[in-house]
């Protein structure tokens, strides 16, 4: 019994991480309320994912709060110019929707809309991430994250896959909403890591960050 309830039991680790997945995904929704801090949300949730769950430093609601407080100017500034892309985006399904039901022949741009939505989503996961890791101006943050998105389509296919699963899930089960959210930023990080090492080498900039402060 004693082994089973050790903390470096395997089985009792993940069941911890699970937990932070589940404070992490209902911290991100509350900061996420206004849609408008979405951005600052999204970038404390990887900060926290990164850090605290996948590396295992520090504390859980200091590395979302810090991360928050820290990059809520920039990834907000570098989120509203996305949120309005993907509100337009979202219109035009509307429309289009309506001109398939009238026999317009113009709704067959629908499937094009839909894909472009689902890569702005994808772009989003990217931005949030570059904004959590990295220094930059927001017009650097919104550039290097598409430049990441597009130069690596298989990466960000299973990143797509993460994100809008989740969501197709989440729709499903509603009750969903209160994990799945950072468990999609986890299996999103692993890869967008593995992108951010082929070309920005974090560590670097983190260093330089810290310096700077």
């Amino acid at each position: 019994m004693k082994t089973l309830l050790d903390i470096d039991n395997p089985v009792i680790r993940f069941i911890i991480k699970i937990f932070d997945c589940m404070v992490l995904s209902v911290l991100w929704a509350v900061f996420s309320l206004p849609i408008i801090t979405m951005g600052a949300a999204s970038t404390a949730l990887y900060s926290a994912v990164y850090h605290h769950i996948r590396m295992e430093e520090g504390y859980l609601w200091k590395s979302f709060w810090t991360a928050f407080k820290e990059n809520f100017k920039r990834s907000t500034l570098s989120w509203l110019p996305l949120l309005a892309m993907i509100l337009f985006l979202v219109y035009d399904v509307v429309a289009l929707r309506a001109l398939i039901q009238n026999g317009n022949p113009l709704g067959r741009l629908f499937g094009v809309i839909l894909v472009l939505i689902l890569v702005a989503g994808v772009w989003a996961m990217f931005l949030a991430a570059y904004c959590a890791r990295f220094q930059g101006t927001v017009k650097d943050m919104l550039r290097f994250s598409f430049y990441l998105t597009m130069a690596h389509p298989l990466r960000s296919l299973g990143v797509l896959v993460a994100i809008w699963g989740s969501a197709a899930l989440i729709l499903t089960v509603p009750g969903l909403a209160a994990l799945l959210p950072a468990v999609a930023c986890w299996i999103s990080s692993i890869l967008i890591e593995q992108v951010f090492m082929l070309h920005l080498r974090p560590e670097n900039a983190e260093k330089k960050k810290e310096e700077d402060e």
